[in-house]
């Protein structure tokens, strides 16, 4: 799990049966809020479609928040995972290849994954749901810093001022893509690359 301030969870699953009850408790939950969104999501309604009681959802969760967080959490690890993985097997030759794998890994896991489009990383139901002491996209780019550093021959600091204000401007300009498009409008999509290559090359060189 990547490093927060709190885990969701009111204790960890042990055994793997139970794990995999809250793996289940994950996936119901994130199919319910495609088919109904957050606001009307309870911990009822994720008990049911996840097939366990609810007692046993309270067992490891005090309320549906907790639910979406370890969710967002988990679609978090696979996003970082996903990308290190891409990185690693493809070497990239310049950042521009690191961005375009960044944003594909993105918009593939908007169109496959479910409850991601509703929920991304959290801000729809707060803007720290991932650590109380920085916003969702703080957390974002603190990992995809540590991630691509090796990639890109730019002092620390400078590079994660860059990628929070990237991730930023790529997120506003990815809403207005879904929004046209569930599958995102390719133009507005081309154009979210434009502008965050354009801007990283201002600040990290050509």
């Amino acid at each position: 799990m990547s490093e927060t301030q709190a885990t969701p969870l009111r204790r960890q699953p042990v055994q793997q049966r139970s794990a995999r009850r809250v793996e289940q408790m994950l996936d119901a939950s994130a199919l319910l809020i495609d088919e109904v969104g957050y606001d009307s999501l309870t911990t009822t309604l994720i008990a049911k479609r996840a097939g366990v009681a609810v007692g046993s959802l309270y067992q490891f969760f005090p309320d549906k928040r907790a639910v979406v967080q370890a969710l967002t959490q988990r679609n978090l690890d696979r996003f970082v995972a996903a990308v290190s993985e891409r990185l690693a097997g493809e070497d990239p030759g310049h950042w521009w290849d690191v961005v375009d794998s960044i944003l594909d890994i993105y918009l593939d896991m908007h169109r496959r994954i479910p409850g991601f489009s509703k929920v991304h990383f959290g801000d729809v139901v707060d803007r720290q749901l991932l650590d109380d002491s920085r916003d969702n996209n703080k957390v974002i780019a603190d990992s995809l810093t540590e991630l691509v550093r090796k990639y890109i021959e730019t002092p620390g600091e400078r590079l994660s001022l860059a990628i929070t204000v990237a991730i930023e401007a790529a997120d506003a300009v990815l809403k207005l893509a879904f929004h046209r498009d569930p599958d995102g409008d390719p133009e507005i999509v081309d154009e979210a690359k434009h502008l965050i290559k354009g801007y990283l090359a201002s600040r990290l060189g050509e």
